[in-house]
Formats: C-alpha cells, structure tokens, sequence
C-alpha cells in the first residue's frame, strides 16, 4: 500500500513571486522617498513650532481658513491638510487592499492568514495596553484607537536614514501588515468617530460613488472625469459627518486591478502609480507639517510619561505592538504549522514587529478626532505619538543593525543577476534555459582564462630563457 503523500510545510516569510518581488520593490522604493519627506516635514514642524520668532506664524498658518462657506468647507489649513489631503492617501490605500485582495498575498487564505492575524493583533494588544494604563491611572479611554495604527511610510523612511537592507520578504510583510493595519484603521474611523449623520449628503456621496463605479464599469476614461467627480464625492462625505477619507477608500476599492489579456497593467495598477508620488511626496508630508507641530518642553515631555492618556499611547505603540504582531504571528505559524523560511529567525520578525511601532500618520489623525475639543490633550496625545514612534524606531534600529550584515547578503543573493537578462538568478534555479546560458557564459570565461594562462606561461618561459642582460640575437650576451 503506497504511503499517504504529505504536502511540504509551508514556509513563514519564504521568497515572494517573482511579479509580487517587482511590485513590492516599486511600491516600497516610492514609500521610502515619501517617508523621507514625511521624516523632513515633521522636523520642520517641531523646528517652526518651537521657534519662538516662528511660533505664532505656525498658529496662523495652520489655523488660517479658506474655502466656499456656502458649501460647507470653510476649512483651516490644517484641517484641509487632514480631511483632504489624507484622502488622497486613503484613496492610494484602498487600490493597495483591493490589489491585495484580487492579486497579492490577501488572495489565498492560507497565506493571508499571517498578515492578517498579526495586524489584529498589532492593533488589539495596543488598544488593550491604552486601556489597562488609563483604568489604572484614572485616565480616558476615549484614545483607545491612536496606538494602533502603523505608518509604513515612517517605518521605511527609518530604514533608509539607519541604511538597514531587510530582505524583500520582510518588506512584503511589513507592506501588507499596513495595508490590513490601514483597513482597520478606516473602520475604525468610519464606526467610532463618527457622531451625527447628515442623510442626505450621505445619500448623494452615494449616488456619486455609484456614479463612479458605473463609469469605472462601462470603461470611460479620462481624469476630467474623475477628478471633479471625486471631489463631489468628498465633499458630500465631508457635510455627511461621516469622516471624508471614506470616500477616497471607496474609490479606492472600486478600481479593477486585475490585468486582463493584453494589458501590461490593471487600471488600478496604472492609477495608483500616477497617485501615490502624490500621496507619498505631497499630501502625508503637508499633513504632517500641520500636525506634528507640538510645543515640546521639558515639562512637555516629563506629562508624556506621567499622564495615562499619553503614557498608554506611547506604552501602545512601543510594546503593544511589538508584542502583539510578534505574537499573532508566532502563534499563526505554531497552529498552521508552518516554519520559517530557512534564511530568517524569530528575532527578525521581533525587530520588525518593533519597527511596526511607528505610527506617525493615521495616529495622529485618530488623536485629534478622539480628542477632538480637548486642544491641551490633542497636543499631548500628539506629543506622545511622537515619543512612542521614536522610542520604537531607536528600538528596532539597534535590533535591525544587529543582522545587518546577514540583510545585506540575503539581499544580494536576491539581485544576483549573473546571466544579465534582468530576472535574479534564484527565479531561474529550475528553467534549464538558465543553466544553459551560465553553462555557455563560464564556458566562455574558461576558455578565456586558458587563454590568459596560456599567453602568461609563454611570457614566463621567455623571461627564464633570455639571462639578465642578454640580448634576443641568437641568445647571445649583448
């Protein structure tokens, strides 16, 4: 009786398909740009904001208020920066969860499950670490939702500036953990920070979003379309009461972004690499230019540790995340059984799940909704946003240096192209067209080497039959 076949153990962060690598490469290399910027704006915004000549300049600027009154939206700077510009970001986010969900890694269950689990988890300690500080310290719960977030662009900024090479592997989860942290993020906002509901503009967002979706459907092109169509969307989802970065995540999700024959790439594929320079390099660097602008003092920082609301938002970023996205993984590999890839141990996935700690972008902005007419405690929460992202990132920067050296070499063994037809070499391991071509390709430098042996032992010969100071001329003396 043949023996029962076993499949072959699954592998926790193995090598990603060749079409994910390239995607993954090229969505992370603009995010890195972006969270550089975004890195350089929220230094410029403490520096403007704790300048005392620039200080009052900050306050006006952010606090100066343009826009139709008639419609609605005579809004602040600062808040133009986080009802607007965000949702261009949230609009980038929902063609990533919708390419996820269609193409990438959130396709399969089997491998969606890591990711998935470990962002629920990421987001659930830190809400419960918030919560157990303030019922502890007396404090309020209302900003149970701020440590939960993670802000990729950050998190690769970080690694850019501290020159750490994390193996494409570990990208694609931190990637995608985003995209899922991000998912939950806008339910969140879309349950708890919305309080009173306009109807009607929350209707005609809706026809407008089915208006969008039909267009999308019948294939109509052209961004003057869209785009006064968008800020229709918006701006009925603005006077809804519902918070306006829905409507980005909305159009987001309705994007097609599988390709269809004949088709480089899917509509949402080509959208989104038009959009997210945008997102990247403008809206979340202008967002944080008008609100991680905190006065920081000694005293400033001596309540980040003190108070409950702030304390549980840096103890919630720092090691509810940590603790939480290590845990979720490590326990949905234990019970699916499958095994880390043969290149990485558990301290890697530790040092990222640190790194997940970051949570600069969205956490802010859930600061200033749950806090919304509290000024002194939205500063704070602020403050301690910062904190926490910076205790996180100095963190993991001693933990990622610590296996730099093995990063480096497994993202060479990666780039390796030695048959110069532009796919890496460990693609190619099972085309035998592949070891064809390095068959004839060090074949060729044998022969050359030969050759190069040949003409130095022919040199060498002459030199021991030629006595110093002889002459050529019948191997006479001179």
């Amino acid at each position: 009786m043949a023996a029962p076949r076993t499949s072959p153990a699954r592998k926790a962060f193995g090598r990603l398909s060749l079409p994910e690598r390239n995607f993954v490469a090229n969505a992370l290399r603009t995010e890195t740009v972006g969270g550089v910027l975004l890195l350089a704006a929220a230094v410029a915004a403490l520096v403007w904001a704790n300048t005392p000549a620039l200080h009052d300049s900050y306050e006006s600027v952010s606090h100066f208020h343009l826009g139709p009154e008639a419609l609605g939206l005579n809004l602040s700077v600062a808040h133009w920066a986080a009802d607007g510009l965000l949702a261009i970001f949230f609009f980038v986010a929902g063609i990533e969860l919708k390419r996820e969900l269609v193409a990438g890694d959130l396709r399969d269950p089997r491998a969606a499950a890591l990711p998935v689990v470990a962002a629920l988890c990421g987001m659930a300690v830190p809400a419960l670490v918030y919560a157990l500080t303030n019922l502890s310290g007396g404090g309020s719960l209302q900003g149970w939702a701020v440590p939960t977030a993670t802000d990729i662009a950050f998190a690769l900024a970080v690694l850019a500036v501290i020159g750490t090479s994390l193996p494409s592997a570990l990208r694609a989860f931190l990637l995608t953990l985003a995209v899922v942290d991000d998912l939950f993020a806008i339910l969140i906002i879309a349950v708890f920070f919305t309080s009173t509901i306009d109807f009607a503009a929350l209707g005609g967002a809706v026809v407008g979003l089915a208006v969008f979706w039909l267009l999308l459907r019948k294939g109509v092109r052209g961004w003057y379309v869209y785009v006064p169509l968008a800020l229709v969307i918006w701006g009925l989802m603005y006077n809804s009461g519902v918070h306006s970065t829905i409507a980005g995540v909305a159009m987001g999700l309705m994007l097609r972004c599988h390709a269809r024959e004949g088709e480089a790439h899917s509509p949402g594929e080509h959208i989104e690499h038009l959009v997210r320079p945008l997102s990247a390099g403008l809206a979340v660097p202008l967002f944080a230019l008008f609100s991680a602008g905190v006065t920081v003092s000694g005293g400033a920082l001596g309540d980040v540790f003190t108070k409950p609301e702030t304390l549980g938002v840096v103890l919630g970023l720092v090691v509810g995340k940590t603790v939480g996205i290590f845990g979720g993984t490590w326990l949905t590999a234990r019970f699916t059984r499958a095994s880390l890839s043969d290149d990485l141990a558990w301290p890697d996935v530790f040092a990222v799940a640190t790194l997940a700690g970051i949570g600069f972008t969205v956490s802010l902005l859930i600061g200033e909704l749950a806090f919304d007419g509290d000024a002194v405690l939205t500063d704070e929460v602020k403050a301690a946003v910062l904190s926490g992202s910076l205790i996180a990132a100095l963190l993991a920067t001693v933990l990622l240096k610590m296996r730099n050296a093995r990063y480096r070499r497994l993202c060479e063994d990666e780039e390796r192209d030695e048959d110069l037809d532009g796919i890496p070499d460990v693609y190619e391991q099972d085309d035998p067209e592949y070891h064809l071509r390095m068959a004839a390709i060090l074949e060729s430098k044998a022969a050359e080497h030969r050759r190069i042996a040949e003409l130095k032992a022919a040199e060498r010969r002459a030199l021991a039959e030629v006595p110093g100071g002889a002459g050529e001329d019948n191997d006479r003396p001179a």
